[in-house]
């Protein structure tokens, strides 16, 4: 092997390696919601889409795609970040984890959880809710929000121990408050879980003030979503490794505020 290509190799990781801290820099950068002018209060939660007294930055949004819930008469849109670095493929971004399994007799649909969706956000600032109905489109966060995950009714039948289930709700985990008082919200800040009704005229906090999400884990014989959080024990508004993880249940055949396991 000759010595140009001795050096090639030595130096191709490191370049890969800076590539990708850049790239981790750029996203980490670009994934907050300023609280500067820009951030103005909606003041109507029932706001349209668009609305005249929604956010600046709500006006100047990615829109892409219309989300086709398990009910045929709601529908969702997911609202992204308008970034000036660039366009991204804001497809790229979100994934649903349906499964697909094959057999020789015949095909089985499996989804996260049963009977749910998951939408993962990246920039993901809010998601308005439209009513075939009633024609009429609202937001479900009164301000712009930084959306983790959303979790809908599954457009395809889902069941447990081949028993129908159908979800008639959403879920929400997101950063919705500049916790630590730097000025954005981004992923510094307290993470939470919101439960919004199917006409998404109505949220519930699920997870106790104080504590911020980490993940989730599905129990399918409860029909339970264990919750693991961090509780912010100083109150610095910013969860650091040392503190202590929480574990809260949530029954997803009625979602109530969540009850603790651990």
């Amino acid at each position: 092997m000759n010595l140009t290509k001795i050096k090639t190799l030595y130096f191709f990781p490191f370049f890969i390696f800076i590539y990708c801290s850049c790239q981790d820099m750029s996203e980490s950068k670009e994934e907050q919601i300023s609280l500067s002018d820009e951030y103005a209060e909606a003041t109507d939660t029932n706001s349209s889409v668009p609305a005249t007294n929604a956010p600046n930055e709500l006006m100047q949004a990615n829109l892409t795609n219309v989300i086709i819930t398990g009910w045929a008469r709601y529908k969702l849109i997911p609202i992204y970040k308008h970034t000036t670095t660039g366009e991204k493929d804001i497809t790229n971004f979100k994934r649903s984890y349906f499964i697909k399994n094959y057999t020789a007799e015949n095909y089985i649909s499996r989804h996260f959880m049963p009977g749910i969706d998951l939408l993962n956000g990246y920039n993901l600032i809010n998601i308005a809710h439209y009513d075939m109905n009633t024609q009429k489109s609202i937001l479900f966060f009164k301000n712009n929000v930084l959306v983790k995950n959303l979790y809908y009714p599954s457009f395809t039948q889902d069941s447990i121990d081949n028993k129908p289930v159908n979800r008639d709700y959403y879920l929400v985990s997101v950063y919705d408050s500049d916790t630590n008082k730097d000025t954005v919200i981004n992923k510094k800040d307290l993470r939470t879980l919101y439960h919004f009704d199917l006409p998404a005229t109505k949220s519930t906090r699920l997870i106790p003030e104080g504590f911020s999400v980490v993940r989730s884990q599905y129990d399918r014989k409860s029909d339970v979503m264990y919750v693991f959080a961090r509780e912010d024990k100083n109150r610095n508004g910013q969860i650091d490794n040392e503190e202590p993880i929480s574990i809260f249940g949530i029954d997803l055949k009625n979602p109530m505020p969540a009850f603790k396991v651990f």
